[in-house]
């Protein structure tokens, strides 16, 4: 991604004499927007107070805030410490180019909001709000690279793929990374962090990954213990996941396989399922990319049910105009739920609401994204 770099030098005073640090700050950005149309999304958004129900599904086209990439604009910072050690920090924030209003709940920089220490030899150390390394060790190894259309995201890796109060651990072994993190209190769900009540909200996970071209390998494992009642009970929601890829010229084919099981604060099961993933990628072009990919999740018991497995198609061209700017058309048809797996069996984490009256859904947007 190409940045605008604003560079200040910095004298620091340091022990035994003066030793001058060099600080960079990038101001960088991605503005995504794209006109989409949708069969069977119901009209009326589901939610506690309508009992969680949608009316008959109808056609929409509508104006759309992220394909490819959240939009967002960021600053992110790096001053060099000597001896191979480096401060960082990043501040991201998202937005809607649709509208102009902050997402993730109106947060100033609800994305990512973190500090931390980066040591050449022993690794890195970040603290604040973060991604958990299971969104991290997956995302290279997900067909559409975790796009806003159309990939499960949610589904794969959890609504605390984002989380807050989050401490991590990075470090890089040759061929091999390896990942951790601890969240004292995600705020997603609740609030974390009281008094008395240790457990709420945290979460923690652990992740290995292999590259080495042709061949990437990951395993990775995270739970999370949201707040479910008033009374500051924690449920418990467990994923673990492996997946690998395998580039050949200018094709790269991925899938993978993440187990998954929530429970209630009595840890009986609320959700027990088995999610998979296939897909490739083949740059036709140098300006054009495809992308197709297929979806599948194997719910095996929904509060002692079992439901319509909902699958997903999605498929993506990509093209590019120059090194900043580009084109897309994005497509997608869901069956047994929404769009990204939206339904009222699972969840609407993803604003896809299919109609009542309807077991499907295709979605197709066409797009421009420019990154800055």
């Amino acid at each position: 991604m190409h940045h605008r770099k604003w560079l200040f030098s910095i004298p620091a005073a340091l022990a035994a004499g003066a030793i001058h640090a060099q600080t960079t700050v990038t101001l960088y950005g991605v503005l995504d927007t794209n006109v989409e149309y949708l069969t069977n999304m119901s009209p009326v958004a589901p939610s506690a107070a309508n009992g969680f129900t949608m009316a008959p599904g109808h056609s929409v086209v509508r104006l759309t805030s992220g394909g490819l990439s959240g939009s967002r604009w960021g600053l992110r910072g790096v001053e060099d410490l000597g001896g191979g050690m480096k401060a960082l920090f990043v501040l991201e924030s998202g937005f809607g180019v649709d509208d102009g209003k902050s997402t993730q709940g109106g947060r100033l920089f609800g994305r990512q909001a973190f500090v931390g220490i980066d040591h050449a030899e022993v690794g890195k150390f970040t603290f604040g709000r973060q991604y958990t390394t299971l969104f991290d060790a997956l995302t290279n190894f997900s067909p559409m690279n975790f796009a806003v259309q159309y990939e499960p995201l949610i589904l794969e890796t959890g609504v605390n793929f984002r989380s807050d109060n989050v401490a991590k651990y990075t470090a890089q072994f040759g061929p091999i990374t390896a990942m951790a993190h601890w969240t004292f209190g995600n705020g997603a769900a609740g609030g974390g962090e009281v008094p008395g009540q240790f457990r709420r909200d945290t979460g923690y996970g652990a992740a290995l990954s292999y590259a080495a071209s042709p061949l990437g390998v990951t395993v990775a494992y995270d739970q999370y213990n949201p707040t479910l009642n008033a009374a500051g009970g924690t449920g418990t929601v467990k994923k673990a996941a492996v997946a690998a890829s395998y580039s050949f010229g200018n094709a790269k084919v991925m899938g993978g396989y993440r187990w998954g099981r929530n429970a209630s604060p009595t840890d009986a099961t609320l959700l027990r399922d088995n999610f998979y993933w296939i897909g490739g990628t083949y740059q036709a072009t140098p300006a054009l990319g495809l992308t197709l990919a297929y979806y599948y999740d194997d719910a095996k018991n929904l509060v002692g049910t079992n439901i319509p497995n909902p699958w997903q198609v999605s498929l993506l061209a990509d093209y590019n105009l120059s090194k900043r700017t580009d084109l897309y058309l994005t497509t997608a048809f869901a069956k047994n739920g929404g769009l990204n797996f939206d339904t009222s069996a699972i969840s609407f984490a993803n604003g896809y609401f299919p109609g009542s009256d309807k077991n499907n859904m295709f979605g197709v947007a066409l797009g421009i994204r420019h990154k800055f």
